[in-house]
C-alpha cells in the first residue's frame, strides 16, 4: 500500500476534520442561540399572561443574559487553549440547559432578570471557544469557510426555531379559526410560552453530553486519524503559530491591552448593538406595524435568516478563496446599517419592510468569518484565545444595549424609529473601526 505524501496527509486530514466535529458544533449552536433568542417569540404571549411584562422589561430581561456572559468570556477562552474543549463545552451546554429551561418558571419581571443573568453565566464561554477550539483543527486555508459552517448555525435556528415554537405558543390558548373560536388545554399545567423554554432546552443538555464523547481535543487524539494525516496537520498548525508569533511572543496580558484588539472589541460591540436590537423585536415590529397573527408572522421572520445564511456562506468562500478579510468583513456591515436607517420609511409596506430585514440581517451575519479570522493574523495560542475571549465578552455587551434601546425607546415614543436610527449609526462606527485598522488586507493576507 503506498504512503501518502504530506500534502495527501493534510487534505484528507482537512476533510476528515470538517465532517467529523463541524456537524455536532454546528447543531449545539443551533440549539445554544434558539436558548438565548427564544424569548423573542415567547414574548407574544408571555407578555399577555404575566402582569408587569412591556417591551422595557422584556428587553432589558433579554439584555440581562449578556451581563452574565459577560463575566466568565475570558476565563473560559482560557480553559479550551489550557485544558479540555470537549469537557468545558459539555459543561456549558448542560448548565445552560437546565438555565433555559428554568425560565418557564418566572412570575415576575425581577425572577426573569435573575434568571436571564444565569442563563448568560451558564453559556459564557461557548462561543469564544469554539472559536479558539477551530484553530486547533483548521489552517488559516480554511478558517473562515470553518467558521461560515459553524456560524450559519445562527440563521438557521432562526429559520427552524419560530414554527416550532409557534405550535407550542398555541398551547393554553384560544384562537379563531374560520369563523370557529378553539380553545388548546394547558399540557402538564403550563402554557405555551412555558413550553418554549422547556422544549429547547432538553437538546441542549443532551448534545452537551454528545459534545463529551464525540469531539476531540486536538488532532494528536484523534483516533479517527491516520498518524500521517495527525503529523501533517500538527506540522502546518505549528508552522502557522511560529508564523504568527514571529518576534516578540506575546502574553495574555499584553494581548488583552493590545489596541488592535480593544478596537476590534468595540467594533464587534457596535455591531452586536445592531444585530440583537433587530432580533429581539423584529417579531413585535411586524406584529405592530401590519397586525400579523402569529402563523403569518412565524412564516416572515424565516426569510431574513434564510438571506444569512446564503450570505455567510458565499462570504466566508470568497474570503478565504482570495485570502482577503477587511472588506469582506467592512461591506456587510454597511449594507446591514443602510437597510436599517431605511427601514422606518417602508412601514405601510410589508413586502418592502421584510426585504430590508432579510439585507439588514445578511448584512450583520455576513461580516462574521472574515471578521472572526482578524485575531489570529497577529495573535496565537492563549494570547489569542484570551483575545478573542476580551472582544466576544465586550462585544456582546451590545446585546444588553440593543433590545434595552429598542425598548425603552419604543414604550417612551410609541415608535420604533428612533432605536432602529441608533442600531443603524452603530453599526456604521463599527464598519468605519474594521476599515481603519487595516488588518486583513489582501497583500497582508498573501
Amino acid at each position: 500500500m503506498p504512503i501518502p505524501t504530506d500534502s495527501e496527509a493534510l487534505d484528507s486530514a482537512r476533510r476528515k476534520s470538517f465532517r467529523r466535529l463541524l456537524p455536532l458544533l454546528f447543531l449545539s449552536y443551533v440549539i445554544a442561540y434558539v436558548d438565548r433568542q427564544n424569548v423573542a417569540v415567547a414574548k407574544l404571549t408571555m407578555v399577555k399572561e404575566l402582569p408587569g411584562f412591556d417591551n422595557a422589561v422584556i428587553g432589558l430581561g433579554a439584555g440581562m443574559f449578556f451581563i452574565g456572559y459577560f463575566l466568565l468570556e475570558i476565563p473560559g477562552s482560557l480553559l479550551v487553549e489550557r485544558w479540555s474543549a470537549r469537557k468545558w463545552i459539555c459543561r456549558i451546554m448542560v448548565s445552560w440547559g437546565i438555565m433555559a429551561g428554568l425560565t418557564a418558571a418566572v412570575n415576575t419581571p425581577t425572577q426573569f432578570y435573575v434568571v436571564r443573568f444565569l442563563l448568560g453565566l451558564a453559556e459564557a464561554g461557548f462561543f469564544p471557544g469554539v472559536i479558539v477550539y477551530l484553530t486547533h483543527w483548521f489552517t488559516s486555508r480554511d478558517r473562515a469557510k470553518a467558521l461560515s459552517y459553524f456560524l450559519i448555525a445562527t440563521p438557521f435556528a432562526q429559520v427552524v426555531s419560530p414554527k416550532i415554537s409557534n405550535a407550542l405558543l398555541k398551547i393554553g390558548s384560544t384562537e379563531v379559526v374560520n369563523g370557529q373560536t378553539i380553545t388548546h388545554p394547558l399540557v402538564l399545567g403550563m402554557s405555551g410560552w412555558q413550553w418554549v423554554y422547556v422544549f429547547w432546552a432538553v437538546p441542549a443538555v443532551l448534545l452537551g453530553i454528545g459534545v463529551l464523547f464525540w469531539l476531540t481535543d486536538r488532532p494528536r487524539d484523534a483516533s479517527w486519524l491516520t498518524a500521517e494525516e495527525r503529523d501533517a496537520l500538527e506540522s502546518r498548525l505549528a508552522e502557522e503559530r511560529a508564523s504568527s508569533t514571529r518576534g516578540k511572543r506575546m502574553t495574555v496580558g499584553e494581548a488583552l491591552r493590545h489596541p488592535k484588539v480593544l478596537l476590534l472589541a468595540l467594533a464587534y460591540f457596535c455591531t452586536v448593538t445592531g444585530s440583537y436590537g433587530i432580533e429581539f423585536f423584529m417579531p413585535s415590529i411586524l406584529k405592530d406595524w401590519y397586525q400579523l397573527s402569529l402563523d403569518d408572522l412565524t412564516w416572515l421572520i424565516m426569510l431574513p435568516p434564510l438571506m444569512a445564511v446564503a450570505g455567510q456562506l458565499s462570504v466566508g468562500w470568497s474570503s478565504d478563496h482570495f485570502k482577503e478579510r477587511r472588506f469582506h468583513a467592512t461591506l456587510p456591515i454597511v449594507m446591514g446599517a443602510a437597510a436599517l436607517a431605511a427601514m422606518p420609511f417602508t412601514k405601510g409596506h410589508l413586502g418592502l419592510t421584510v426585504a430590508l430585514f432579510m439585507f439588514a440581517f445578511m448584512g450583520f451575519k455576513a461580516y462574521m468569518p472574515a471578521f472572526w479570522s482578524l485575531p489570529n493574523l497577529f495573535l496565537a495560542e492563549a494570547a489569542a484565545a484570551g483575545s478573542i475571549g476580551l472582544i466576544n465578552s465586550v462585544g456582546n455587551l451590545g446585546g444588553f444595549l440593543g433590545p434595552t434601546i429598542m425598548g425603552n425607546v419604543e414604550t417612551l415614543t410609541g415608535s420604533y424609529a428612533g432605536g432602529l436610527y441608533y442600531l443603524s449609526g452603530s453599526m456604521l462606527v463599527s464598519a468605519t473601526i474594521i476599515f481603519s485598522l487595516g488588518l486583513g488586507a489582501k497583500k497582508a493576507a498573501a
